[in-house]
């Protein structure tokens, strides 16, 4: 079975000009990967435009309109951590996490990336990591059965 979110899929990126840009680079990130066709991200923008996917603790989850569902091809997580905040509609974020999920699996994925930005302490460990490697390392929990 591949790995919800593979040591490949976690990058750091110094910034990024808009939200827009973020969210492209995470959806070409799912792309480059296998897990979602180039209309995926499309459709990623498209949910970004009717509700934002900021969630707080610096951190987006941008994902793909219920009619993208086709455009997935195995569930996956992407993520980026930036140096400088992106704007995210006034709140800033360091952390994008590009999710698509088979059928409700996105659901289960959603609730362990909760789970580790609830806790501050974990998020400035995110936040911290000296690299990508570490970052993954951090987040193998969502991995976990």
């Amino acid at each position: 079975m591949t790995e919800i979110l593979a040591p490949g899929d976690v990058v750091t990126a110094v910034s990024a000009a808009s939200k827009e840009d973020a969210i492209r680079e995470a959806g070409a990130i799912l792309v480059r990967a296998g897990a979602v066709a180039p209309a995926y991200v499309d459709a990623m923008l498209e949910r970004e435009r009717s509700v934002s996917t900021a969630m707080g603790n610096f951190l987006a989850i941008p994902h793909g309109t219920e009619q993208a569902k086709g455009a997935i091809v195995r569930s996956a997580l992407c993520l980026v951590r930036y140096d400088e905040p992106v704007d995210w509609g006034g709140q800033p974020v360091r952390v994008v996490v590009g999710i698509a999920g088979v059928g409700d699996e996105h659901l289960e994925i959603l609730s362990r990336i909760a789970l580790v930005f609830a806790d501050m302490d974990q998020v400035e460990r995110v936040l911290n990591a000296p690299s990508a490697a570490e970052l993954y390392e951090i987040l193998q929990q969502v991995n976990t059965e």
